[in-house]
């Protein structure tokens, strides 16, 4: 725009050189002379126009304006908003919302496309491809030494080798079957750690790290794949063990209470009670209406043999 504005400047300046050539002795120059005061009065008002237009400026929502005076970069960036700046000056927008890169096996999942999963070696020797998102964000204050020193393009020279580089100092420190289970969550944490102090040297903050997957040898996950399967399988027993011993022991105090019982009985009955209880079936056998024959024993033990027609 400020080019536009250098346009009609040199428009005016010309028609001005023009008119002062042709003076109003003739009708020709009187026409050449009106002319030329016209076009060098347009010229200059519409250099005025762009003048102001370059001088106003918008930097966009979630931006920061650095701004660059004849390729001296300024050390103030400008917040997003209305600003009115010397048309000299350059103005380049930098985002500062949070961004996020994601290194994944999946095609055009990640922010390159293609399989951009990183594979990583650890400590048992054994090669894993991680999928990983990385959640981060420029510095407003740091845009201008970010743009003077690395320039726009620091996602492809800072961001993404940071984060290779990080993952594979740290994951050399652990075993393959453990980074897949159980330390996963450490190992998070200690890239973060490591990104962190990375970025901010750099104007950067890193707000979040994901680890998406952890893709093991093919060898291994079966492996892994055959263990979990026995490890069901003994605990499967184990509880049928479980349950047919709390069987067997159910059964064994049956057996002892029914054994005590008997026991109790014994003990309980005598030569005295048994006949007592003789003479009650008698009784009862006597009121019946059916008919019956009663057949009284011996005197050893007095009960009766009861025959029912």
């Amino acid at each position: 725009m400020f080019g536009t504005f250098i346009f009609f400047v040199l428009v005016g300046i010309v028609a001005l050189i023009i008119r002062s050539r042709y003076t109003e002795t003739s009708n020709t120059r009187v026409d050449v002379h009106k002319t030329a005061g016209i076009v060098s009065k347009v010229a200059f008002g519409i250099a005025i126009v762009f003048l102001v237009m370059s001088s106003a400026i918008v930097v966009p929502a979630g931006n920061v304006g650095v701004q660059v005076f004849f390729g001296n970069v300024q050390e103030d960036a400008l917040e997003s908003g209305f600003h009115v700046v010397n048309p000299l000056m350059e103005i380049n927008n930098m985002d500062v919302r949070t961004q996020a890169y994601t290194m994944s096996a999946v095609h055009d999942e990640g922010t390159k496309s293609g399989d951009d999963a990183i594979e990583v070696l650890t400590s048992d020797g054994l090669t894993l491809k991680l999928e990983i998102t990385v959640q981060y964000r420029l510095l407003p204050s740091a845009a201008p030494v970010v743009y003077k020193s690395i320039g726009e393009d620091y996602v492809d020279k800072i961001v993404r080798p940071e984060i290779r580089s990080a993952l594979r100092d740290k994951a050399v420190n652990y075993m393959s079957t453990d980074l897949y289970s159980i330390k996963r969550e450490d190992f998070v944490v200690k890239v973060k750690t490591l990104l962190e102090d990375a970025f901010k040297k750099r104007g950067l903050v890193l707000e979040g790290v994901l680890l998406r997957d952890v893709t093991l040898p093919q060898t291994v996950q079966l492996s892994i794949n055959a263990k979990i399967s026995a490890q069901q399988d003994a605990q499967k027993m184990e509880f049928v063990l479980q349950k047919e011993s709390q069987e067997a022991d159910r059964k064994r105090i049956e057996a002892q209470g029914i054994q005590d019982y008997q026991k109790i009985v014994a003990l309980s009955l005598s030569q005295q009670i048994l006949e007592w209880k003789g003479i009650e079936a008698t009784e009862k056998l006597a009121e019946s209406p059916n008919a019956k024959i009663v057949i009284v024993g011996n005197a050893k033990n007095g009960l009766p043999l009861v025959l029912s027609p």
